[in-house]
C-alpha cells in the first residue's frame, strides 16, 4: 500500500520552486549543482509546509518536463533527497515527501505555563488574554441570580441549556442564517466540541484534511483519536486557501472530514473571502465530505474597516454538508469553557446520544454566564473591549519584532490573535528550547503541521503589550542570536536550520 496521503503535480510543484526567491551568494561563492538546488528546493518546500509530508511528487520525467531540465538531474536531486530523509520510495508506487528521522515531530499540543513559571518566564505560548473585566464578574452574578430554578434539577443537559441553544441559534438567524434550537449543542469549549465531532464522523484510521499549518491542539485531538491527517498547504502570507489543491486533495484522498479556520486562521491570522468560502464548501460537498469550520475566530477582527464576510455556513444553512464550531474562550475568555456546534438536527441528535459515554454535558453556571451576556449586551461589550486589547498589543508586538529582528519575516493580520513568522534560516524548534533558558516561551512552527513542517517558523500570540512586548522581542533576540551562534547553554550546541 502506498503511503503518500495527498500528490503534488509537475507543473504545480515547478510553480512552486520558481516561486522561491533565490539569496545571493556571498563573494567568491560557487553555485551548487543543479541537483543540489532542486534538492535543496524541494526540502525548503516541505520543510516551510508549502508541499506537505507524504506528498507523492510527479515521477522523474514529468517534473524534468515541467522545469526543463534533464532526467538525470532530477533523478539525482531524488537520490540526495532519499539519502537525506526528505524523500522515500517504493518500485510501483512513487516518491513521497518525509522528515528525517530525529527531526523534532509535533507530539504534543499547546499547554499553558506552569503558574509558578509565570514571574520569569514572559509566556508567548497560548492565544489567550485575561478576562475582559468588568463583564466576567458582572456575567457570573446575573448567572447566580438565574441559577436556583435549575439547582431543584439533576442538572445534566446533554445538548445544553433550552435557554442558551435558542439564544445561540437567535444569533446565527440575525446573521441571516435561519437556525432552530434543535441545530444546537453547547459543548465544553471549542476542543469538546471537535472531540464529539472527530468521535461521531471520523474513527480509528479515517481520514481528516487540515490545513498547512493549523491549530495544533487540534491536530493531537485528531491524532490521539486516531486519524490520518492530510494536510493541504495555505498559500503563502495571508493569502489564505487554494481551493483548487483543496478539491484535489478531497476527490483523491476522500476525507471523512475537513477542518478550516476560515475566520483569521491560527496560526497564520488569514482571512477566506466569500469566493473561498463557497468553493471550499462546494469542494466538500461533491467529495461527499464533512466540512468543519472552526469560527472562535469570527468576532475577532481588529482594523475598523475590515468587511467580515459571510460564515462558511452560510453557503450550507441546513447543516448537511458544514458543521460550525464556535466558542467563548478566544472573543471573551479560556476560562468561559462554553463552546457549541451549528449542525444538522440529525447530527446534533446523534451528537448528544453519543456524549452519554462522555462528559454528559457541559456545567450550567458557565452556561448560564454566557446566556446573561448574550442576553443583556455585555457580550457585545466585552468583545469590543477584547479587540481593542488585542490591536494595541499586535501593534506593540510587530513593531517590538521589527525592531529587535529585523530579518524575520511575517504579514500582518487584521484580526485574530496570532502572528505567523519566518524566523529567517533559524530553527523554530531551537529557538523555542533557547528561548525558555532566556525568558520567553514561544510554540515552534512544526507544533502546527503535520510530521515536522514549518521547521523554519514560530507563533506568537498578541497576549502581552508594551514594555512586555519590548522584553519579550529582545530575548527572542538574545534566544536567536544564541541559536545563530551554534551556543544552546548547558554545553550544548546548536546548528542552525539552513534552508
Amino acid at each position: 500500500m502506498a503511503q503518500w496521503t495527498s500528490a503534488v503535480g509537475a507543473a504545480q510543484l515547478a510553480r512552486l520552486l520558481t516561486s522561491q526567491q533565490d539569496r545571493p551568494a556571498g563573494p567568491g561563492t560557487r553555485r551548487p549543482p543543479a541537483y543540489r538546488s532542486l534538492a535543496d528546493g524541494i526540502r525548503l518546500l516541505v520543510l516551510e509546509g508549502r508541499v506537505p509530508v507524504a506528498a507523492r511528487l510527479p515521477a522523474e520525467r514529468e517534473l524534468a518536463l515541467a522545469l526543463s531540465v534533464s532526467r538525470t538531474t532530477v533523478a539525482a536531486a531524488y537520490e540526495a533527497l532519499r539519502t537525506e530523509g526528505f524523500l522515500e520510495s517504493r518500485r510501483g508506487a512513487g516518491s513521497w515527501t518525509a522528515v528525517p528521522a530525529g527531526n523534532p515531530l509535533p507530539a504534543r499540543g499547546l499547554e499553558p505555563l506552569p503558574p509558578e513559571a509565570l514571574g520569569s518566564v514572559i509566556d508567548l505560548g497560548t492565544a489567550a488574554l485575561p478576562a475582559p473585566e468588568p463583564w466576567l464578574t458582572r456575567a457570573v452574578q446575573g448567572a447566580l441570580e438565574e441559577l436556583p430554578p435549575y439547582a431543584h434539577t439533576h442538572g445534566d443537559y446533554p445538548a445544553g441549556l433550552p435557554a442558551l441553544r435558542a439564544m445561540i441559534a437567535d444569533r446565527y438567524t440575525a446573521r441571516g442564517i435561519p437556525t432552530m434550537p434543535e441545530q444546537i449543542m453547547v459543548t465544553t469549549g471549542a476542543m469538546g466540541a471537535m472531540d464529539a465531532i472527530c468521535h461521531l464522523f471520523a474513527g480509528r484510521g479515517e481520514r481528516i484534511a487540515v490545513e498547512s499549518p493549523s491549530y495544533a491542539n487540534i491536530l493531537q485531538l485528531m491524532r490521539e483519536a486516531g486519524a490520518r491527517l492530510v494536510p493541504v498547504a495555505m498559500a503563502e502570507g495571508l493569502a489564505g486557501w487554494d481551493v483548487d489543491r483543496w478539491r484535489q486533495v478531497l476527490r483523491e484522498a476522500a476525507p471523512r472530514l475537513a477542518y478550516v479556520v476560515a475566520d483569521f486562521h491560527n496560526p497564520t491570522g488569514a482571512l477566506a473571502d466569500e469566493d473561498q468560502r463557497r468553493r471550499l464548501v462546494d469542494a466538500a460537498r461533491s467529495a461527499g465530505t464533512v466540512l468543519v469550520a472552526d469560527e472562535t475566530m469570527s468576532e475577532l477582527w481588529l482594523d475598523p474597516d475590515v468587511e467580515m464576510p459571510r460564515p462558511v455556513c452560510a453557503f450550507d444553512p441546513a447543516g448537511s454538508t458544514v458543521v460550525t464550531v464556535g466558542s467563548a474562550s478566544k472573543a471573551f475568555w479560556a476560562g468561559m469553557r462554553i463552546g457549541w456546534v451549528r449542525a444538522a438536527p440529525d447530527v446534533i441528535r446523534s451528537l448528544v446520544a453519543a456524549r452519554a459515554y462522555a462528559d454528559l454535558g457541559t456545567p450550567v453556571l458557565e452556561q448560564l454566564a454566557v446566556n446573561w451576556l448574550f442576553g443583556t449586551g455585555g457580550w457585545e461589550q466585552a468583545v469590543e473591549l477584547r479587540r481593542g486589547q488585542a490591536r494595541e498589543n499586535r501593534d506593540a508586538l510587530v513593531a517590538a519584532v521589527r525592531r529587535e529582528l529585523p530579518g524575520w519575516e511575517f504579514e500582518v493580520p487584521r484580526g485574530g490573535l496570532t502572528l505567523w513568522v519566518r524566523t529567517g534560516g533559524l530553527s523554530g524548534s531551537r529557538l523555542a528550547e533557547v528561548g525558555e533558558r532566556v525568558g520567553v516561551r514561544v510554540p515552534s512552527g512544526p507544533r502546527f503541521g503535520v510530521d515536522g513542517a514549518f521547521e523554519g517558523y514560530v507563533r506568537l500570540p498578541f497576549t502581552v503589550g508594551g514594555a512586555v512586548a519590548e522584553e519579550a522581542a529582545a530575548r527572542l533576540g538574545a534566544a536567536a542570536r544564541l541559536v545563530e551562534s551554534g551556543v544552546t547553554g548547558a554545553g550544548e550546541s546548536s546548528r542552525p536550520f539552513v534552508a
